[in-house]
């Protein structure tokens, strides 16, 4: 049996390939495919609470399975699991995506399977942020939600929309690439991108601590938004599409404040504490 975190994460690019058979004219059908499948996958979050022990503050439902063997001693896997933080997250993910893909109804009418496509990939790349426990995985969704927004920004948002989707991708990738840094060094220094396992080494880490901490807050920081790394907010929040806007404030911006709590936090507790007043 497939495990439910990984069937609830892959569940939207089920929708994803039947409406990518679809025609184009056909926009009736691929409305109705991409509402179905996000409503299936809400109802998939909801079994998911009921599999989930609200006593046990570890990763539950976990899957892990090995993918890239990257030299002698350092393991990539394909590491899903979910504790009450997550949890929450994806509940809110699963939820507003049918709202923001019916506010589309009859707003959004050219390219419409184009559309839901890039908002059903979006879906699996939020779900997959909050879901994955090793590094390596967590920075493909996160920059798997990249792509989708900046193409919903670019081809449907408003008279400024690719200047904004441009902005967008420009700040996001920047600090992106400082996170990706800090995560290859990590995973070199551990053995392993599994993020229980780093947290158990993390005094490894040394003086190196700080510069890790400060990459990952970069990241994070810019998708809050924190200041000075805003200025991109107010041009994507007002050249988005309606549901784009749903997405990036109910969800998006929430990835950053996630990823304080999950990453920072955890394994760089000590200067975790001493950042607080600035963060």
């Amino acid at each position: 049996m497939i495990n439910p975190l990984v069937l609830l994460t892959l569940f939207p690019m089920v929708g994803f390939l039947i409406i990518a058979l679809l025609k184009p004219e056909m926009k009736t059908a691929i409305r109705w495919v991409a509402l179905a499948t996000s409503l299936v996958t809400f109802g998939l979050s909801l079994w998911v609470v009921t599999l989930f022990n609200p006593a046990d503050p570890n990763f539950q439902l976990t899957f892990n399975q090995p993918w890239v063997q990257a030299g002698s001693n350092l393991l990539i896997t394909l590491g899903f699991g979910v504790d009450g933080m997550g949890l929450m997250m994806v509940l809110l993910t699963a939820f507003l995506t049918p709202i923001a893909i019916l506010s589309t109804w009859s707003s959004i009418e050219e390219r419409v399977r184009g559309f839901m496509l890039f908002f059903l990939s979006l879906e699996t790349g939020m779900l997959g942020v909050f879901l994955a426990t090793d590094l390596i995985l967590f920075f493909i969704f996160w920059e798997f939600t990249l792509v989708p927004m900046v193409f919903l920004i670019g081809m449907w948002g408003g008279e400024r929309r690719v200047y904004a989707a441009v902005k967008f991708f420009i700040f996001t990738m920047s600090g992106s690439l400082l996170m990706l840094l800090a995560i290859l060094f990590m995973g070199l220094q551990a053995g392993t991108f599994y993020l229980p396992d780093l947290i158990a080494q993390r005094e490894a880490f040394g003086n190196a601590a700080l510069w890790l901490f400060l990459a990952f807050a970069a990241a994070f920081a810019i998708k809050v938004p924190m200041w000075p790394f805003h200025t991109w907010l107010p041009d994507a929040h007002v050249e988005a599409p309606t549901a784009g806007s749903v997405i990036l404030a109910g969800v998006l911006l929430k990835m950053g404040t996630y990823g304080f709590l999950r990453y920072n936090l955890p394994l760089f507790p000590t200067i975790s504490v001493q950042a607080a007043p600035w963060i």
